[in-house]
């Protein structure tokens, strides 16, 4: 079975390149493609260099698989061709995600979606991805009225630039600024562009993306995304609205026991995106009932967005394609 990384050489490529070393995922090769100036440059896997090549080239080499990260413009015009020649696409960008054909998949969610015909599919927002891992478990018993979200984005969730950006600030160097405002001890209120209802297309992705995951239009979602000083891993406070009403203990035990999740249920023992770091789960504390809202609770997430928040959701896609659709 051969798999193909396309956008290998970026900061999500990367990771994706690592976790498919990790999990230790069935090959019997691994082609890892990128853009023009990328092609010919060693990427060690598995103790061994392997040389990236163009996208032409993947496609022709024929991938069981291939996980795109190379932005919306590359998958809307090479995902149809790779799944045209019989490829599965694991897609990482917006360009599908709302698609009414391609599924949304969060494996701990709905990978039950996912169906052998589905050659294109979609790897949900970073925010989204954590955010309903862990309100999933809530979700399936008590049902979720509303949701009011507010992100802290790290700045790797804007790549290279963004970082680039944070560094030069706080070594007090000249630079290209990325963001709009100063991000160096600093919080920026707007992650993407505003969109003409106000919102940014971060903070409609966690709208749209929930009610299509879920499948639930009734589902209202309010959401601020504000990206800050942080390198990696993206934190969340959530309040949610239960359509039935819930103990504590029992929303704890549905937390405790749900997939891909960590929680710290003492108070005093609330995750922060340090703890997130190059891990793949999502972990969630600080869960309070809220003082004045019926049936409302209020939660704290984190999650590595580089891993759970893109490239190990798309690994875990694949390792359910290898294992469902394409066993021998």
């Amino acid at each position: 079975m051969k798999i193909a990384v396309i956008g290998a050489t970026g900061l999500v490529g990367s990771v994706m390149v690592k976790v498919l070393e990790e999990r230790g995922f069935p090959m019997e090769e691994l082609i890892l493609a990128a853009s023009e100036h990328s092609v010919g440059k060693d990427i060690i896997f598995r103790n061994e260099k392997l040389k990236v090549c163009s996208i032409e080239t993947a496609l022709e080499k024929k991938p069981a698989i291939a996980i795109f990260s190379a932005g919306s413009a590359v998958s809307l015009l090479w995902a149809p061709k790779f799944a045209a020649a019989g490829t599965y696409v694991v897609d990482n960008s917006s360009a599908w995600r709302m698609d009414k054909e391609i599924p949304l998949i969060i494996p701990e969610v709905n990978i039950d979606r996912l169906n052998a015909s589905d050659h294109i599919i979609a790897n949900p927002n970073c925010s989204t991805i954590q955010m309903l891992v862990a309100l999933n478990p809530l979700y399936r018993k008590f049902g979720i009225r509303s949701i009011v979200v507010t992100t802290y984005q790290a700045v790797t969730g804007s790549g290279m630039k963004g970082i680039a950006q944070l560094r030069s600030e706080r070594a007090n160097e000249v630079h290209q600024p990325f963001y709009k405002r100063a991000i160096d001890l600093n919080c920026i209120p707007q992650c993407d562009d505003f969109t003409e209802n106000g919102y940014t297309k971060e903070e409609m992705k966690l709208v749209n993306e929930t009610r299509k995951i879920f499948n639930d239009e009734s589902i209202t979602v309010n959401s601020t995304a504000v990206r800050v000083p942080v390198v990696g891993g993206h934190s969340e406070s959530i309040i949610v609205t239960l359509v039935h009403p819930a103990e504590r203990a029992e929303i704890i035990t549905a937390l405790e026991n749900a997939p891909g999740m960590v929680l710290r249920s003492i108070p005093e023992e609330y995750p922060t995106a340090i703890d997130a770091e190059g891990k793949d789960e999502v972990f969630v504390g600080r869960v309070r009932k809220d003082l004045h809202n019926e049936n409302t609770w209020n939660l704290w997430v984190v999650a590595d967005n580089l891993r759970k928040g893109a490239a190990t959701n798309a690994v875990q896609i694949a390792q359910h394609i290898a294992a469902t659709f394409l066993k021998k």
